[in-house]
């Protein structure tokens, strides 16, 4: 089978306030908006997601979306516009999560989904000790707001999530 494009649907408590946000982080108008309805067709990544308001649906624990970048400057460039929007919820530069060593940004809709935009550098053979809390869910899932950069000599292998622990 070939699946030449992606598509997402998800709920959202407030459609206003979803397209503002998903206009600036796509850095694109909705292709389609009606009422309790918006679309957006991404060229690239080759994604069509819509989000229909029905704030009963919007679920918790949902985990994240996100977007692999092909390179550094394109990592560096998508998180300076991002800080310019005012969307980058965290910053992550060498961190090692789900076993890869990777810069990445989180940047967090209205309804709290959010979204992991990185660059992979490299597999790794241990996850990041920031990720090895006893709450499991909070493993590539990071606080609304925080911004933590790690040195990666400080970590040891020893401190990494349990696998089959859901961290990632």
């Amino acid at each position: 089978m070939s699946f030449p494009r992606m598509h997402v649907s998800l709920y959202v408590s407030n459609l206003a306030a979803s397209v503002n946000f998903y206009t600036n982080f796509f850095g694109q108008a909705a292709d389609k908006i009606k009422p309790g309805y918006a679309k957006y067709i991404l060229e690239k990544p080759s994604l069509i997601i819509s989000f229909i308001e029905n704030p009963e649906r919007v679920q918790a624990n949902f985990g994240h979306l996100g977007f692999q970048l092909e390179t550094i400057e394109e990592m560096t460039n998508c998180l300076n516009k991002a800080r310019l929007l005012g969307v980058v919820s965290k910053e992550e530069i060498g961190t090692s999560c789900c076993y890869a060593v990777q810069d990445k940004f989180w940047a967090t809709d209205p309804d709290g989904v959010q979204w992991e935009v990185y660059y992979f550098h490299e597999d790794a053979e241990f996850n990041d000790p920031h990720y090895a809390l006893e709450d499991a869910t909070a493993c590539c899932m990071p606080p609304v707001l925080q911004k933590e950069k790690i040195n990666l000599s400080e970590i040891s292998p020893t401190s990494s999530c349990a696998p089959s622990s859901g961290c990632c």
